[in-house]
């Protein structure tokens, strides 16, 4: 009787150990996904006081641009709004206002006083310093988010997770269609860049007179696998295009063959 007391008083501290060390394992990382939204909430205001200066900047040079101007003011306004909202309307916010960004800043491309401008770059500067440090703390918030989240779904700690409350967090995700979108990849003319034209093709047509193209026994009328026969023209004829002549004798000149010349040996059939 002793010992099965023994073992339930021992199987309670255990499961009593077990609840202790899950709740402060939810409780550390509940706290840590805070700390972590901070650092990108810090950043966040960051940029938000570096935009309105780089709009006065760029719109010295670029006034006829004023519905650029007013998109990016308006989308900062809002996102200055929300920053009591949940991760994911704040993402929203923020991606809206990203894509403003990288609008007005394409638009910049077309003034190049503005982009030698030592103020105008060193806002620039600052502004992309600052977009890679929001997005560093994005990937280690959202890292932290996955690993809670896990825990909140998993059994046994699901239990615990129900049992006090430790709800589901969510992502800090860009939402910008821009970032996201799949680039088109095109397989056309081997050797083409995409936006560019494809050589022109070449024609089919006859070959250059320049090559030398081999006969090939059989073939334009000739007898298959006899090789053609020598056509001999008399001097001011045109060459004969009727049947190959017949071999001449051995030793004696070809038939048809002019006479000798004046000063030129006679024909003796060597070679």
């Amino acid at each position: 009787m002793t010992f099965v007391i023994i073992a339930v008083v021992a199987i309670i501290v255990i499961l009593g150990i077990a609840l202790m060390v899950s709740y402060n394992r939810f409780v550390k990382q509940r706290n840590l996904i805070q700390e972590s939204w901070r650092q990108i909430d810090v950043e966040l205001h960051r940029r938000y006081d570096l935009i309105p200066n780089l709009v006065e900047t760029v719109r010295a040079y670029a006034a006829h641009e004023r519905h650029v101007f007013e998109e990016v003011a308006r989308l900062r306004t809002q996102a200055v709004n929300v920053q009591g909202a949940p991760p994911e309307q704040r993402a929203a916010a923020e991606g809206e206002l990203s894509g403003a960004l990288r609008q007005m800043m394409i638009s910049v491309e077309a003034y190049p006083q503005l982009q030698s401008n030592q103020n105008f770059l060193n806002l620039q500067r600052e502004l992309t310093d600052t977009e890679d440090r929001i997005a560093a703390g994005r990937r280690f918030f959202n890292a932290n988010v996955g690993d809670y989240n896990t825990r909140v779904e998993a059994f046994p700690s699901n239990l615990i997770a129900n049992g006090f409350k430790f709800d589901k967090a969510g992502y800090f995700e860009v939402r910008d269609e821009q970032v996201r979108a799949v680039p088109q990849v095109s397989f056309g003319t081997i050797g083409s860049v995409a936006g560019e034209q494809a050589p022109p093709q070449m024609q089919a047509g006859p070959q250059s007179s320049g090559q030398i193209q081999p006969e090939i026994p059989g073939e334009q009328g000739n007898y298959q696998g006899q090789p053609q026969m020598p056509v001999y023209q008399q001097p001011g004829q045109p060459p004969y295009q009727g049947q190959p002549q017949a071999q001449p004798p051995v030793g004696g000149p070809p038939a048809g063959s002019p006479s000798p010349q004046d000063g030129q040996p006679p024909f003796t059939g060597g070679h």
